[in-house]
């Protein structure tokens, strides 16, 4: 992806109770990002758990489990993403105290929602960067500092590796300039 800015690579969930609706946005979305769709409350909560979904499209007014009781939940679980309700609610002071990242009120046209998941792939990108650059700070200066021996005996050293890996490939799937973290990679850490 190095180079362009697209978000082919984006992993993208629309949930909405109307299949028609769910269905005709994800049409929209088609050739622009990696799109699934749910038709539940609890199908979109079975979805992020089971793959790794970066953007969450959310009705709010579904039977059952509601997109608001859903934006609970994914808060109470920890999902590392960005969720954009995308619905007829009109939005009202409760929003305040709601932990989205957008708002979107339907009918909403295709520019629109490509331009949102544009915007929303690309604040992700830079969170998950920040979050890479930290982890692998570490792991590089105890790599550079410790043994093999020495890091294998710590499993917080073998965690933080982990992780920045994990990291560093959403990164790369998100962002679609790879040249920050080559600078990034230049930075001798090691002692002097």
């Amino acid at each position: 992806m190095s180079g362009t800015d697209s978000a082919a690579d984006v992993r993208t969930l629309v949930v909405d109770d109307e299949q028609e609706v769910a269905d005709a946005y994800a049409l929209r979305l088609r050739d622009h990002c990696d799109i699934e769709t749910a038709y539940s409350g609890e199908a979109a909560l079975s979805a992020v758990e089971d793959s790794s979904i970066d953007i969450v499209l959310l009705d709010r007014h579904m039977p059952g489990l509601s997109g608001d009781d859903v934006l609970s939940e994914l808060v109470d679980r920890d999902y590392y993403g960005r969720v954009v309700m995308v619905t007829a609610v009109d939005p009202g002071i409760e929003v305040l105290d709601m932990p989205f990242d957008d708002y979107l009120c339907k009918p909403v046209d295709r520019e629109d929602i490509r331009a949102v998941i544009d915007q929303q792939r690309r604040i992700l990108a830079y969170e998950t960067l920040g979050e890479y650059f930290s982890a692998e700070a570490k792991r590089a200066v105890l790599e550079a500092e410790l043994g093999t021996e020495k890091r294998r005996e710590h499993g917080k050293y073998t965690d933080v590796a982990e992780r920045a890996e994990r990291l560093e490939r959403r990164v790369r799937r998100l962002l679609a300039d790879d040249d920050v973290l080559d600078q990034f990679d230049a930075i001798d850490r090691e002692e002097v």
